[in-house]
C-alpha cells in the first residue's frame, strides 16, 4: 500500500475523486481515505500544515496502515530564482531550515541523527511520470488556467527542498535562505519532517513540489489561488499514471 500525503485538501482533491472502493477512517483529527487508484492500493491523507502535523500523519501511516512507501505531493515557494509558478521540483533531499541546536550541534544538523539533509528514495518510475506529465501538460491544465498564472513551458528540476514552520513571504527571508543554503530549490512546511520519520522507520519516501509562488512579498496572493485552481491537477496527472 502506498501512502500519499498532502498538507491541504486542495492539493489532492482531484486525486481523491478517482479513488475507487473508498473508505474513510478518522484518527487524530485527520481523515484517512483508503482505496484503489487503478489496481494500486493507496491511503490518502491531508496532514495539515507544519512539521509536527506532518510527522504525526507519517507515523500513523507507517504504524497503523503499514504502508510500503510514502509520496508527498503539494505546493512550495521558489527559492531558486530560475523557478517560476507552475514548475515542478522533484526532491532529492530535504533540510529543516529552522533547525538550529548550535553550539551543541552545527546549524541545520538534526540532533542525534548526525546529518542535516535526508535523501529521498531514487524512484525512476515516479520521475518518469513527472516528466511525462510535463510533456503532456496541456492535457491536464487548460491554456486559460496556465495564462492566469503566467505559466509557459513549465520546468522539472531535481534538487534540495527546505522545510520549516514558517510561511516564507518576504524578500529578506528569501535572500537569507538563498545565502544560508546553497543549491536550495524551494521551501515548504512539511517535507523534511516526513523524510526524517521515513528515514528512522526505513520507509521509502519521495516528494513532488509544485511551485505556487516566489516566496516573496506577493506569496500570500499567488499561493491560495494556485493551490485551489491548479495544484490538485498536477497530483492527479502524475500519481494516477504512477499507480497504473
Amino acid at each position: 500500500m502506498i501512502g500519499i500525503i498532502s498538507a491541504m485538501h486542495d492539493e489532492l482533491a482531484e486525486l481523491l475523486e478517482i479513488l475507487q472502493d473508498k473508505k474513510t477512517i478518522n484518527l487524530g483529527n485527520r481523515t484517512y481515505y483508503t482505496g484503489n487508484i487503478t489496481n494500486q492500493k493507496v491511503v490518502i491523507v491531508f496532514s495539515k500544515w507544519g512539521k509536527v502535523a506532518a510527522a504525526i500523519t507519517t507515523t500513523e501511516l507507517i504504524s497503523r496502515f503499514h504502508v510500503s512507501q510514502i509520496i508527498f505531493s503539494g505546493v512550495a515557494g521558489a527559492i531558486n530564482p530560475q523557478l517560476n509558478i507552475g514548475d515542478i521540483v522533484y526532491g532529492t533531499s530535504l533540510i529543516q531550515h529552522d533547525m538550529d541546536a548550535s553550539p551543541l550541534f552545527p546549524k541545520f544538523e538534526i540532533p542525534l541523527l548526525g546529518k542535516s539533509t535526508i535523501k529521498t528514495t531514487d524512484d525512476d518510475k515516479l520521475l518518469d511520470c513527472v516528466q511525462e506529465f510535463n510533456q503532456q501538460y496541456y492535457d491536464y491544465i487548460s491554456p486559460k488556467e496556465a495564462q492566469q498564472f503566467n505559466i509557459d513551458k513549465p520546468k522539472v528540476i531535481k534538487g534540495l527542498i527546505a522545510s520549516g514552520d514558517e510561511f516564507i513571504n518576504s524578500d529578506i527571508k528569501l535572500k537569507q535562505l538563498q545565502n544560508d543554503i546553497p543549491n536550495l530549490q524551494c521551501v515548504e512546511m512539511e517535507g523534511a519532517a516526513v523524510a526524517q520519520v521515513c528515514e528512522e522507520y526505513k520507509i521509502p519516501f519521495s516528494i513532488i513540489r509544485i511551485i505556487s509562488d516566489k516566496a516573496d512579498h506577493s506569496a500570500h496572493i499567488d499561493f491560495p489561488a494556485f493551490t485551489k485552481l491548479v495544484a490538485s491537477k498536477y497530483a492527479k496527472g502524475i500519481l494516477e499514471n504512477y499507480c497504473s
